[in-house]
């Protein structure tokens, strides 16, 4: 079985027994997926940090979590984790079971191709990127401002997430290697044309909308699910905005 879902922010919750009771069927050969913004590898240094109990939490779950990154990530923390094959591509092992889809990676899961690409562009940064040391006043400051909009640089921010040109090429080559067609695409950010169609116009485009639009356009697929948006919702019969809820593919 596969089960996919959107953005969880560091909120494992849904996947408790009571929310998600399709997992006493499941085993460790069976998926969940999720959409980015993970946000389970953060800041482990804090006092008041629950990020190994939520690790330690999904690494007990009958089943396996994967996911791809959003921009609400540590990225840096990320890439420190070991890296392994899984499934026919590369992943971060952040537990046994609790694993990050490297980004242009194919994997093969239950005789289906599932091309992952994670990341996306911030956009809750209307008042900007600071620095955390050189504005550290201004920081304090704005912390208790709730309408002031800005991350913090290598703390809340990481320029890791829209994705390298080397990324972006070996995402290419791997898609070739599977004569550029699989069943699924999975990404954090939507595609160019996905956000149009949701209103967004030019203002959320970026160097990696244009890649996942170029690559829809490119191959033949499925259904290509993301998140980002903060939606469930189908937006035409191919493309398919997730966020709360958590659906069965396979």
């Amino acid at each position: 079985m596969i089960y996919i879902t959107g953005d969880c922010h560091g909120d494992f919750r849904r996947f408790n027994r009571e929310c998600f009771p399709e997992q006493k069927e499941m085993n460790r050969e069976d998926t969940v997926i999720i959409l980015g913004d993970f946000g389970g590898v953060w800041d482990y240094r804090g006092e008041n940090s629950n990020e190994r109990y939520w690790l330690d939490w999904l690494e007990k779950k009958p089943y396996t979590t994967i996911f791809v990154d959003g921009n609400h990530e540590n990225h840096v923390r990320l890439a420190e984790y070991p890296v392994r094959e899984w499934k026919g591509g590369l992943v971060h092992e952040i537990r046994p079971h609790v694993l990050h889809l490297m980004r242009g990676e194919v994997f093969l899961l239950e005789g289906l191709k599932i091309f992952a690409f994670g990341g996306a562009s911030s956009h809750d940064i209307r008042d900007g990127i600071l620095d955390p040391v050189e504005d550290a006043r201004l920081i304090k400051k704005w912390s208790r401002m709730p309408f002031k909009m800005f991350r913090v640089n290598g703390v809340s921010w990481w320029k890791e997430e829209l994705p390298s040109e080397e990324e972006m090429r070996r995402g290419k080559e791997n898609l070739k290697k599977h004569d550029n067609q699989v069943d699924y695409i999975i990404s954090h950010s939507p595609s160019a044309s996905v956000a149009a169609m949701m209103g967004f116009g030019t203002q959320k485009q970026d160097v990696l909308t244009e890649y996942l639009e170029e690559i829809r356009q490119s191959i033949p697929y499925r259904r290509h699910f993301c998140g980002h948006l903060h939606m469930d919702r189908q937006v035409n019969e191919k493309d398919i905005l997730l966020y709360e809820q958590i659906v069965r593919i396979a």
